[in-house]
């Protein structure tokens, strides 16, 4: 609960906020007069305000507001036309033709053209941003409105690939370069009327639209990367939604208020190191191996003994669900990822591979080597802590396994990653994901991937097949054999490399009256997701 100062602290923040958006401070999340008339306008308490907006410089999260891509994926995850008038796809998955539709215009009203699809595309390849246009051979015309691609081998994630990448107009870009993020150009549902860098970026509904146009003719985002600072804005009615947090949203409500709750692949678990420590380095000298999580009966009494329900309720108040892979309810998940809780099992795979309490101190040994690790986590992210916090409990009090929960700098996480476990968080909308995390060739690199050092040759040639499949519907058996087949896989069932443990659920405060539509399973990032289908929201 809040005390007298926090209120007074209230006040003083809703003043500054009021300045800052024009509006007029209202207690207890109601509106001012004009507020309340302004029924086709939303202002956003976010906390992910870009540096730009150029998708040619990396900016991809939001940017189906200010662009179109040739296609979309709808709520179900289905691939759907947007700036594609048509297209087809050669039966070996090597050649993409898509026609560009005749009424899309740019908001300098000029018409969108497959040069710029061919220009878009061929830069972001030559920027080599994060975009993966590795297997991309050529991007060419084939007249005014139809634009070829060619890939040097099949990849059935293309089509959500292009799903993401927004398209920019050749004749402008080439005038403006690096300028063009700060004041950008596109064709999709909004334009940008107004950007501060590191406070607020206004969006506006786009008149000239092919598309539906969006009933919010004026979308605020404010910069508001603290969670406190969110929630006061709520209370004193100078955002219409916000982002929450799991403890505040537990022991508050806000009148005038709802709490929205929306479903995710935002999944937190344990990276678990999976070689012994032979004195084994990375390329960078970091040390590699754990004698304690190497071995499978550790790895196998986490996944089972850890009660996942009670850990919801322990790190998150209830508002997360138990995860058993890295993209639960997604169209290429495998339902047989899904274990039950059973302690005793858990217990009984440590005593048969000899892990005992031999000395009665309530921690098991193994040829001397106790069953103990640190267990890290980002320093200030106080959900993996709550989460790291519950799952040492567990381990200690049902199987004898003592861990320490260590709160670290980003910057000196990298060099122990390799050899101790760490919470990580992934979640994402494109199964390429599972290849990043798991298979060898991304084993002990300096990235996020597989610090584990995860290898297994059966799970490379799933991976390996379904990435090259003709298609996402091709490929979706491979993806769930490499999750589990049977006899193995990346699942808690398989190797257990990673102790999934929780989707976390994405929280906002949304002022009553507010309908957001119908949304996708939420990715990694509870800012972005929530605004994808903005130009499908609504005052009801």
């Amino acid at each position: 609960m809040y005390t007298a100062n926090k209120r007074s602290a209230t006040l003083v923040l809703a003043l500054i906020l009021g300045v800052l958006t024009g509006g007029t401070v209202c207690a207890r999340g109601a509106r001012s007069p004009d507020a309340q008339a302004a029924r086709n306008q939303v202002t956003i308490g976010f906390s992910s305000i870009p540096a730009h907006f150029d998708p040619l410089q990396g900016f991809g999260s939001g940017g189906q507001l200010i662009f179109s891509t040739l296609v979309d994926t709808d709520a179900d995850m289905n691939i759907v036309k947007d700036l594609a008038a048509d297209y087809t796809i050669s039966d070996d998955a090597l050649t993409y033709t898509f026609k560009i539709r005749s009424d899309a215009r740019f908001t300098d009203g000029q018409r969108v053209k497959a040069s710029d699809v061919a220009f878009t595309f061929n830069t972001i390849k030559n920027n080599a941003t994060s975009t993966d246009l590795s297997l991309m051979q050529s991007c060419e015309l084939a007249g005014d409105d139809t634009v070829v691609f060619t890939l040097r081998k099949p990849q059935s994630v293309f089509m959500l690939t292009l799903a993401t990448v927004g398209i920019v107009p050749e004749h402008v870009y080439s005038v403006s370069g690096t300028a063009f993020g700060l004041q950008p150009v596109g064709s999709g549902p909004f334009k940008l009327a107004q950007f501060d860098a590191g406070q607020q970026f206004i969006l506006e509904a786009n008149e000239g639209y092919y598309g539906k146009v969006p009933a919010m003719k004026r979308v605020v985002f404010l910069n508001m990367s603290d969670e406190d600072t969110r929630f006061i804005a709520a209370r004193s009615g100078q955002v219409d939604i916000t982002l929450s947090s799991a403890i505040l949203a537990s022991v508050n409500q806000i009148p005038g208020y709802h709490l929205l709750n929306k479903r995710s692949v935002d999944n937190m678990g344990i990276a678990m190191p999976m070689t012994p420590n032979e004195g084994n380095r990375t390329a960078d000298g970091y040390p590699i191996g754990n004698d304690v999580t190497s071995d499978i009966a550790i790895r196998k009494a986490l996944a089972y003994g850890i009660d996942r329900r009670q850990l919801c309720k322990d790190a998150l108040s209830g508002f997360a669900t138990p995860a058993y892979s890295e993209n639960d309810g997604m169209p290429w998940w495998n339902p047989e990822c899904v274990i039950e809780t059973d302690a005793a099992y858990a217990a009984g795979l440590l005593d048969a591979a000899g892990w005992r309490d031999s000395d009665g101190d309530g921690i098991r040994e193994k040829g001397g080597i106790r069953a103990e690790f640190p267990l890290l986590y980002f320093a200030g992210d106080s959900t993996r802590q709550a989460v790291a916090m519950s799952v040492a409990n567990q381990a200690r009090d049902q199987l004898g396994i003592a861990i320490q929960v260590e709160g670290v700098a980003s910057s000196d996480l990298l060099p122990r990653m390799f050899s101790e476990p760490m919470i990580l968080a992934w979640g994402s909308s494109n199964p390429q994901v599972s290849y990043m995390l798991f298979h060898s060739s991304n084993a002990g690199k300096n990235d996020w991937y597989n610090p584990e050092n995860f290898r297994n040759a059966v799970v490379d040639s799933y991976l390996d097949q379904a990435l090259s499949a003709t298609s996402i519907t091709a490929s979706i058996p491979f993806w769930q054999k490499a999750q589990w087949d049977g006899t193995t896989g990346t699942s808690l069932r398989g190797d257990a490399p990673y102790i999934f443990l929780i989707n976390k659920d994405h929280l906002y405060w949304a002022r009553d009256g507010l309908d957001t539509g119908r949304q996708k399973i939420h990715a990694h990032g509870d800012a972005w997701p929530l605004v994808a289908n903005l130009k499908d929201w609504k005052w009801n």
